[in-house]
């Protein structure tokens, strides 16, 4: 206790200047990655490196060998599995104005939770297009704000409304095939290209429900599928699929997990 006293007096200005640029950096990453499936990645390998670490205090020489070779490798792992949030960050890093920017996304983040999607114009809208067997893909964002899927659609940025969502999706229109990504009240982008799910699934389920499946199982966001055979609207969230859902039921859905209380 008295060496770990002594140690600690010896924290000098460089040492904060460290600890402070390591949390600055682990607090950009955070922001990158919050909401996807390599958050728990992430965390797993972080785990692993403070335990790593606390072995080699208490010098358990065998244990600390095996975490060593572990992590070795999973370092090289680490770069193949978060290559697009490497990319996204190394764009950051390298914009003009980095901490201007820096400044912006904190001041979005504060101001993101103050407005919500507008679960009625959202089904009002699937309910009119399932009544005309209209497909669609509705993607709503949450803690991730799904960039690099907004960065293979068209840019749209206008406020969500009845008509636009209904016009999106109208079969002779250029922008009705992939997804409209939502975040909050605005909609981002549209004909949207999405990951489709590897998993086994029922074989009357087409392309949209196989990409809604696909991005909620790599992301926290909710996706709604509107059939263009059947009429019926679906949702899914956390890889799961919940099918021919009534438009009270999928506007309850909603609001659940948007934690809206009544």
């Amino acid at each position: 206790m008295t060496l770990l006293f002594m140690n600690f007096l010896k924290i000098g200005f460089t040492d904060i200047m460290d600890i402070l640029l390591v949390a600055t950096l682990f607090y950009l990453l955070y922001r990158l990655i919050k909401g996807t499936a390599a958050f728990n990645i992430f965390i797993g390998l972080l785990l692993l490196y403070v335990s790593w670490k606390l072995v080699i205090l208490l010098n358990m020489e065998l244990t600390s060998e095996l975490l060593n070779q572990f992590l070795s490798v999973g370092f090289i792992a680490l770069i193949i599995v978060f290559q697009p949030e490497i990319r996204q960050f190394l764009l950051f890093v390298g914009s003009k104005n980095p901490f201007k920017k820096a400044t912006i996304l904190v001041w979005k983040e504060r101001n993101r939770n103050a407005g919500i999607p507008d679960f009625d114009v959202i089904v009002n809208s699937c309910v009119n297009m399932a009544s005309s067997y209209t497909g669609a893909l509705i993607v709503l964002t949450k803690e991730n704000q799904l960039n690099e899927f907004v960065q293979t659609g068209e840019r749209i940025n206008a406020r969500t409304s009845q008509e636009l969502i209904e016009t999106i999706f109208f079969k002779n229109t250029p922008l009705h095939d992939g997804a409209l990504i939502i975040n909050r009240r605005q909609m981002v982008a549209a004909r949207c290209i999405l990951p489709v799910t590897k998993k086994e699934v029922s074989p009357d389920l087409g392309l949209r429900h196989r990409s809604a499946l696909g991005i909620t199982e790599e992301t926290d966001c909710i996706a709604i599928v509107v059939s263009e055979q059947t009429g019926t609207i679906s949702y899914c969230v956390d890889g799961q699929i919940t099918r021919r859902v009534s438009a009270q039921k999928l506007k309850d859905f909603l609001e659940q997990q948007y934690k809206i209380v009544k």
